[in-house]
């Protein structure tokens, strides 16, 4: 039996097999609002065998957003654009995601597909970004800081997100706490330079990602819940790997099922080194230091890597992005190379 194509169950939801979809921004929304692109970007990789299909980093406010162009979760209209997207998803074999975020100091910038890089005036549509600390980001305007009132905001923000992602068939939502965006500011000592309850020592830091995961396992009771942390800054006394897994603990005992561990984002002066796998062995750690589900992610290209990683328990799960936009049918090619009981549609049977 293949590790990669076993079928894995969180909290009642069975996942056909462990080769997902990681999310991948498209900066292609109006007002928040999804549309057919996608549409038919996700279903393409339900149709092409994923166990798991996580939607983009979506907006948990207006004010949230990396740029104009993305998704969000903050209207109930919002909700009801992602329902057919989600039932298409569904109805191809696969379990749907989303990614719920706030991109904090990194929000109000250009969409990459214009080619810019840089933050977006409030003339040109942009709006006044927010942190904990008003630290700016590289080039990027310098953001004010939250203060209490805004801090509970956010709170209620990422929790009536979840309702609504819920509302609209989600069954896997995940907390981006990663790269750079706002919950991995609050974490970071890099970033966050406060003085009150939610700065200064680890506990203090934490503290808003563990209010978050308890807000929204109260609103999404039935769902499956990930966190995403970027598990080092690679920056000098920033976050750490051993950060990492202590937060990992907290976060499962506040309500998160699984912990999908990426890298960096977080200062344009971090030192990583891309390459097959390179955060494979954070995930590693964190698998073996909480026993809690794991997913890795990173460059994991090869299904016979995948397999490989999973095989030697290094994780529960892989997440690839690029590699699904080379070839949208990766898990059907997978199964293949690997003798796996293949997931491919009837009507793509004749293939393989």
């Amino acid at each position: 039996m293949s590790a990669l194509f076993t079928p894995l169950t969180i909290r009642g939801i069975e996942l056909r097999n462990r080769l997902w979809v990681s999310p991948m921004c498209q900066y292609s929304a109006v007002d928040g609002m999804p549309n057919d692109w996608h549409h038919v970007h996700l279903a393409q990789f339900a149709a092409g065998g994923a166990g798991l299909v996580i939607a983009e980093a979506t907006a948990v406010s207006p004010e949230g957003r990396i740029s104009p162009d993305d998704t969000g979760l903050w209207t109930d209209a919002q909700a009801d654009a992602w329902s057919p997207i989600v039932a298409a998803i569904r109805a191809r074999g696969s379990v749907a995601g989303v990614q719920l975020g706030h991109a904090g100091r990194k929000a109000s910038t250009t969409s990459p597909l214009t080619g810019g890089r840089g933050t977006v005036s409030v003339e040109d549509g942009g709006w006044s970004t927010v942190a904990p600390s008003p630290i700016a980001y590289d080039a990027f305007a310098e953001p004010v800081a939250l203060d209490a009132r805004g801090i509970e905001k956010v709170v209620d923000d990422f929790a009536d997100a979840a309702r609504r992602a819920v509302a609209a068939g989600f069954e896997v939502l995940e907390l981006h706490a990663a790269h750079g965006y706002l919950l991995h500011q609050f974490l970071s000592p890099l970033t966050n330079q406060r003085d009150d309850e939610w700065g200064g020592s680890f506990e203090n830091r934490v503290r808003l990602l563990v209010r978050v995961t308890e807000a929204v396992r109260a609103a999404a009771p039935d769902a499956a819940l990930f966190v995403r942390f970027s598990a080092t800054d690679a920056a000098e006394g920033g976050w750490s790997v051993d950060d990492t897994v202590a937060a990992s603990r907290l976060v499962a005992d506040a309500g998160a099922d699984l912990i999908d561990v990426s890298s960096g984002g977080l200062v344009p002066y971090q030192h990583i080194v891309p390459g097959p796998g390179y955060q494979v062995d954070y995930a590693e750690t964190v698998r073996r230091e909480t026993g809690l589900l794991v997913a890795a992610v990173g460059m994991i290209d090869d299904p016979t890597f995948g397999e490989q990683i999973l095989a030697d328990g290094r994780a529960d799960a892989i997440l690839s992005a690029r590699e699904w936009l080379r070839d949208p049918h990766y898990a059907l090619r997978a199964a293949a190379a690997l003798g796996a009981p293949n997931p491919a549609p009837a009507q793509y049977l004749r293939a393989y």
